[in-house]
């Protein structure tokens, strides 16, 4: 795909932080750099406190993968760089080493589009420890606000199930790349449209809109507006009604409708986008349906998120499509996912495995050592459970123990029908996995929604999904924990 390339001609060797490098320099100068090592992409805790979350970014990781390395220009930036003692901070070996560095890295994923939970690997990078470093900082920006939107989008349609929503955010999105990155995460997690037309151009991802006040003000009257908005766009005639008074707007787009309806056209949709949105549908309708017209749909907006919707359907509302802009595309009510990267496990100079964990005051900031994957257990068509594991111990049973609390478990029996979660991406820097369209991505998304129980969905208090880690791990960790408490 290379969208990244589409969008940025400048390399992006130095999208990380600067202490990504310091930290490179020193694994360098230590003999460390090609170290084998794993490293884990999480997050901790639900965004929204909602019952699930929403994998997106993984395309852009990999079109940033595929490019990945530090050119000429990149290099002679970083030997500009001096300390405060005016020392250079990287020598001239370090700096060949970077610009002749090859991508070599092993990753598996989960695919975007994917039901995610808290502490579990989303993405999973093995390579030389340097190059696990460098890509801390690109890998949490590119998931982070991509998982976060397509986790909000989700929330949405899974309100307005079969009604199309229309993402109409670009105008309050936090820049170009926030407005894009928003589009395309809000499209994989069910929105049917959205109005930014470079996003539609790049992502493949269809385009829609009606237009504006100013339209209807350029003219002499709103029904003149009407008529002509009619004239240029017989094929997608949406009318915006509330400009001066909703419905004396609507019984004009009638008069439109009607005329339109009499050349075998039809006006699509009226646009109600102020004032008491429950109230206005569903006379509307009445004015609609009354004049015969009852193909027309109505759109609702203006500052819509998922309680709204759900508020205004169960108020009667006759709203069928819903345009959603500023707290979708700006993740209104929660500005970041919190998600993580942490070593997990590295070699030692005798080349063996040794189980890394950071410690923390509070439990939730502890990781979980070793080479990890998700097993995803199911039951009468349905999410069961998910049990983190290590890749290198063989099972006895299927038990998970919550991590933040040994007495809440789980047992699965050993016939239980189950998938593991993390796909291979790359095999030592070369790509191994074909990215599905952005449409197979939403697809993918809302049959994995589907197995998600109803009690899981609910916006308000959702019921918490069982993730817990297989036996093993749990001893293992909690070994860890005390051996280094007690050092």
């Amino acid at each position: 795909m290379n969208n990244l390339n589409r969008i940025y001609k400048e390399s992006l060797g130095l999208l990380t932080d600067f202490y990504q490098l310091t930290m490179s320099y020193g694994y360098f100068r230590k003999g460390m750099a090609e170290r084998e090592a794993v490293f884990n992409l999480f997050f901790r805790s639900n965004p929204f406190s909602g019952g699930y979350t929403v994998m997106a970014g993984l395309s852009q990781v990999i079109d940033y993968l595929n490019n990945f390395k530090f050119t000429a220009d990149d290099v002679s930036y970083l030997s500009t760089l001096k300390d405060s003692d005016g020392h250079h901070y990287f020598d001239e070996s370090f700096l060949k080493y970077l610009e002749g560095m090859k991508f070599e890295c092993t990753i598996d994923a989960q695919p975007d589009g994917s039901i995610i939970f808290p502490h579990e690997p989303v993405i999973r990078v093995r390579g030389p420890l340097i190059q696990c470093q460098i890509l801390e900082t690109p890998l949490l920006t590119i998931v982070g606000q991509a998982a976060l939107i397509a986790t909000k989008a989700s929330r949405i349609t899974s309100v307005t199930g079969d009604e199309p929503v229309m993402e109409f955010g670009l105008r309050r999105a936090q820049g170009i790349d926030g407005a894009l990155t928003g589009s395309l995460s809000s499209y994989i997690g069910g929105c049917h449209s959205t109005s930014n037309v470079l996003a539609g151009k790049l992502f493949g991802i269809p385009v829609s809109g009606t237009h504006s006040h100013s339209w209807v003000m350029a003219f002499q009257s709103e029904l003149e507006a009407f008529q002509a908005y009619a004239d240029v766009m017989p094929g997608n005639c949406v009318l915006l009604v509330d400009t001066y008074d909703t419905l004396e707007g609507v019984k004009k787009a009638v008069k439109v409708g009607l005329d339109l309806k009499e050349k075998d056209k039809k006006l699509k949709a009226i646009r109600v986008d102020s004032g008491d949105l429950a109230y206005l549908s569903i006379e509307a309708r009445k004015i609609l349906d009354d004049a015969g017209l009852t193909d027309t749909k109505i759109v609702g907006s203006n500052d819509l998120d998922e309680y709204l919707i759900s508020t205004l359907k169960d108020q009667g509302a006759k709203i069928t499509m819903w345009g959603v802009g500023t707290k979708l595309i700006t993740s209104f009510d929660q500005p970041a996912l919190g998600q993580v990267y942490k070593m997990t496990a590295i070699r030692n100079e005798k080349g063996e495995w040794e189980n890394r964990i950071k410690l923390s005051e509070q439990n939730i900031k502890i990781n979980m050592p070793g080479i990890l994957n998700v097993r995803r257990f199911y039951l009468n068509d349905k999410m069961a459970g998910d049990m983190i594991f290590d890749e290198r111990d063989k099972m006895d049973d299927y038990r998970i123990i919550a991590p933040d609390d040994f007495t809440k478990r789980k047992k699965f029996s050993m016939e239980t029908d189950y998938k593991d979660l993390l796909q291979p991406v790359f095999k030592e820097g070369a790509q191994v996995y074909q990215v599905p369209s952005f449409n197979d991505s939403r697809n993918y998304h809302l049959q994995q929604r589907n197995l998600l129980d109803a009690s899981s969905r609910r916006l308000v208090n959702p019921h918490v999904y069982p993730v817990g880690l297989e036996p093993k791990l749990f001893e293992r960790r909690a070994e860890l924990i005390l051996k280094l408490r007690n050092k």
